[in-house]
């Protein structure tokens, strides 16, 4: 872990005595707990992303959650570390992924006859109508919370300036 601790002042009005306030402090326990602790943060976030269509949770808390998760590697472990398990580039994709599979879902019910998120136009081979409702939610879910995982690790990244 590198915590940086700094006066918060300018630079100019810190002083001779504050320069010397910028540290680097490394944490074998943080390390060990966050390294512990993200698989299961992840683990409980598909959890909540593959049972919110039927309970409560969903694709934008589970979304979060693992967000929150690749936050925690960064804090934790640096940008070095955490770059190496989570490229930055990622989130994006992930956004963009989950932004266009969820539009695409959206939509082909539509070539299929029905109205915009209309899951039981979508043609699943031999399903019933409320199988496909099942399916579609379920799939919505997915892709939201692709959606927003990605968009909020490429957000934290911009304004961490890590991602650059």
């Amino acid at each position: 872990m590198s915590l940086r601790f700094d006066s918060g002042l300018p630079e100019g009005l810190a002083g001779s005595a504050h320069r010397g306030m910028s540290r680097t402090y490394h944490s074998l326990f943080v390390d060990v707990v966050t390294k512990a602790m993200v698989p299961m943060i992840q683990v409980f976030a598909f959890y909540v992303i593959f049972h919110g269509h039927y309970s409560p949770g969903g694709g934008f808390q589970g979304g979060v959650m693992l967000a929150a998760s690749i936050m925690l590697l960064r804090l934790a472990m640096g940008q070095e570390e955490s770059f190496r398990r989570f490229p930055p580039d990622w989130g994006m994709l992930l956004a963009a992924g989950g932004t266009l599979l969820f539009a695409v879902l959206g939509v082909l019910p539509m070539v299929f006859g029905g109205n915009f998120l209309d899951y039981e136009y979508i043609p699943f081979l031999g399903a019933e109508a409320a199988t496909r409702r099942y399916w579609g939610i379920l799939l919505a879910e997915v892709f939201i919370g692709f959606l927003v995982w990605g968009a909020l690790v490429a957000i934290y990244d911009a304004l961490s300036g890590g991602g650059e």
